[in-house]
């Protein structure tokens, strides 16, 4: 039974790989019921998969303007949630990047099915409905006193036990979004996130050559031999008489520093206009300070203060960066520079996405015009390419919205974990005293399982389970990443602790020792015999039968995933995990009466979900078929004819012939106490009193008594 349930698992598998995702599936229909009028819903776009949509300002045939776009987010940015599956939102973007609407359409993320449910998941997403897309959002607590207001940085409230899952949609709605921003919006530059930063601890007041010699003040001078030359070839060339006559000359001497930098910014700037500018600006915010003198200046004749300027422009990685005056009214400060400037301190906010640690061009735009009624205008750009120096700045940081800042964030948990892991396995793999000395033992497993359950499981909730190998197996036939396993770095290190011990010894290091649901059987078992309950043992056929049942269920959970993803996320249910150590029983009524109806039985039958139900331990069981090392000591006279060890597994893992099942086995090392045990281990008792055990080959007859036995 237990060869026919394994070869229908693995045939499960084998079927699972010809399953694909599909993409988005909404069409127009559905998005005309979604946006009703006034709103018109256009024809899909055959470059993007968005829809546009309008407001209708007359009849449907009359007037329509374009008011944004619509689409899923599976489209766009397939993000791969713990289930495996990408979650699919709605998403409507209007032509200043403002989200007018997000939904949730799909999603099969286990924490919110059946978990805390999906109705905090629909009030988070509603938070995005009115920001801008060029706001930084953040997730979880309160925006502090210097990010009020005006401030684009915007505080979502998070949902509790799914930190996680919130950060996958967050970054799901954002990469969507940004795309199509890219695409269809004219949105440019950097993620805000992701680039370097002034050093606003760092000063000292500097003179105009000390600036100029640190890089912090850098120029640009055009002379009219070069002006000349540029508009060679024009309709513009030669105009200009005073180029011609004295073409040395200097047309403009343009200068440009970041004064955000504090020593360049308060070397540059009079006390009133460093505090000008500090008031001015949010925390993320450049100001660029230009400064000019020459022939050309770099304000039109018409510039209005405050406003955008019309002669220069500021340009990275060749996307097009916005300067707006700042107005500051203030002098600069009198550190030999030279006469005669013209300046003015330019603000650039955060959500532009400029890069100071990376090359700036600020152009400078020279027209010349022919013709005095309808006058022919020619223009030519003069580029000066602004760098800071890496003294002054802090590099850029990683995504701060990716997995990464979430192991950061956690490092106190992984490094506790990592130390229980290697302490774990330096037990095991060297069998100190503390697993081969009974009264050692007795102690020490207890107490780890503790740590399991408590810190493990329902702190960490760091417990692996079927819906993780489903999701993996999904992932790969649909040829998308992994990585939405780093989301949760506790699990992802568990996994790897787990894969890797199980081609060493077995499925029972993690299933033993490290999974949080059996830890919980295993304490509740050791307080029904406190309590001196009676326990159940059942004979050796009903178990190898029963054992035979978890491949049977990883088969039907592999199978419904196959039909469908709906039907698999109830499926997984089978797995009392959710509810028990995710959810610390806070569900459904029928969901905690059955994990707990588990947890009672597993009290009176040692591990008897682990042992018969467990889709996850069948399939490590399974994956444990490539274990080679026999690696628990065993005697000569084990099961020839001593059956001390066999009679003392509660789990029923050692055969009639002394064989440890490591398919079975949960490393409860209470074989191991008894093999060092001088007043357990028979062998040891004769050896000791100057006997020894006469090693028997039963036949088969005597052999399958033994068994039923």
């Amino acid at each position: 039974a237990g060869r026919t349930a394994r070869r229908a698992a693995a045939a499960a598998l084998l079927l699972l790989a010809a399953v694909r995702a599909g993409a988005g599936e909404l069409t127009h229909a559905d998005l005309v019921r979604a946006f009703p009028p006034p709103i018109v819903v256009g024809e899909r776009d055959p470059d993007l998969p968005v829809w546009p949509i309008f407001s209708q300002l007359g009849p449907p045939t009359f007037a329509t303007e374009l008011a944004g776009y619509v689409f899923e987010s599976i489209d766009l940015a397939p993000i791969p949630g713990f289930a495996g599956t990408p979650l699919d939102l709605l998403i409507a973007l209007d032509r200043s990047g403002e989200f007018l609407d997000v939904r949730v359409l799909s999603q099969h993320e286990p924490v919110f099915l059946g978990g805390v449910g999906t109705a905090p998941l629909f009030r988070f997403v509603a938070q995005y409905r009115g920001l801008d897309l060029r706001q930084n959002v953040k997730i979880g607590g309160a925006a502090p006193a210097g990010e009020r207001g005006d401030s684009a940085n915007v505080h979502l409230d998070g949902i509790a036990k799914a930190t996680a899952s919130v950060r996958i949609v967050n970054q799901t709605i954002l990469s969507a979004a940004l795309r199509v921003a890219r695409a269809r919006l004219g949105f440019a530059g950097r993620d805000p996130d992701l680039v370097a930063h002034e050093r606003t601890d760092l000063f000292a007041p500097m003179t105009w050559e000390q600036l100029r010699r640190a890089g912090l003040v850098q120029s640009l001078v055009v002379r009219n031999r070069e002006a000349e030359r540029a508009f060679a070839g024009t309709p513009a060339a030669g105009l200009d008489p005073v180029a011609l006559e004295r073409p040395d000359d200097a047309l403009v001497e343009l200068y440009a520093a970041l004064a955000t930098v504090p020593t360049a910014g308060r070397s540059l700037l009079d006390d009133d206009g460093w505090r000008t500018l500090q008031g001015r600006v949010n925390p993320g915010d450049h100001v660029l300070l230009v400064m000019s003198r020459g022939r050309v200046g770099f304000l039109g004749d018409d510039f209005v203060r405050g406003s955008i300027p019309d002669r220069i422009t500021l340009r990275q990685g060749g996307l097009p960066v916005e300067l707006r005056d700042l107005d500051v009214e203030a002098s600069l400060r009198p550190i030999g520079e030279p006469a005669g400037l013209e300046w003015k301190a330019f603000r650039v906010i955060a959500q532009s996405g400029l890069d100071p640690g990376a090359p700036m061009d600020l152009a400078l735009r020279v027209t010349r015009e022919r013709g005095i009624v309808y006058p022919e205008r020619t223009s030519r750009d003069f580029t000066l390419t602004l760098t800071v120096p890496a003294r002054y700045l802090v590099p850029a940081a990683e995504d701060q919205r990716g997995w990464r800042s979430i192991w950061r964030a956690r490092w106190r948990e992984i490094a506790v974990l990592l130390a229980a892991l290697a302490f774990l396995a330096w037990t095991l793999g060297r069998q100190t005293r503390l697993v081969t000395r009974t009264a050692w033992l007795r102690r020490f497993r207890p107490a780890f399982l503790a740590f399991t359950l408590l810190f493990v499981g329902w702190f960490a909730q760091a417990q692996l389970s079927i819906v993780n190998l489903v999701a993996l197996l999904q992932a790969t036939v649909d040829r998308r990443s992994w990585a939405f396993f780093l989301w949760d770095p506790m699990s992802t290190l568990l996994w790897v602790f787990a894969l890797g011990t199980l081609v060493v010894w077995g499925r029972g290091t993690f299933c033993g020792w490290l999974c949080p649901f059996g830890a919980l059987q295993e304490l509740a078992a050791g307080a029904a015999r406190l309590a001196r309950l009676p326990r159940l043992r059942p004979s050796a056929i009903a178990d190898r039968r029963l054992k035979a049942v978890k491949y049977g269920i990883l088969a039907v959970v592999l199978g419904v995933a196959i039909v469908s993803r709906a039907g698999a996320d109830r499926a997984v249910e089978v797995e009392p995990f959710k509810t028990a150590i995710t959810m610390v029983f806070a569900r459904s009524w029928p969901f905690v009466a059955y994990a707990a109806a588990l947890v009672a039985a597993g009290a009176v039958v040692d591990k008897l979900f682990c042992r018969y139900l467990c889709p996850l331990g069948a399939a490590l069981a399974l994956g444990g078929r490539l274990r080679r090392l026999d690696w628990l000591r065993r005697r000569p006279e084990c099961g020839h004819p001593c059956q001390t060890c066999r009679r003392r597994c509660d789990y029923q893992a050692i055969g009639a012939d002394g064989r440890i099942d490591y398919a079975e086995c949960f490393q409860c090392m209470e074989c191991v106490a008894v093999f060092h045990d001088a007043a357990r281990c028979a062998p040891r008792i004769l050896e000791a009193k100057g006997r020894r055990m006469k090693i028997v080959q039963p036949g088969a007859g005597a052999r399958r008594a033994r068994e039923e036995r």
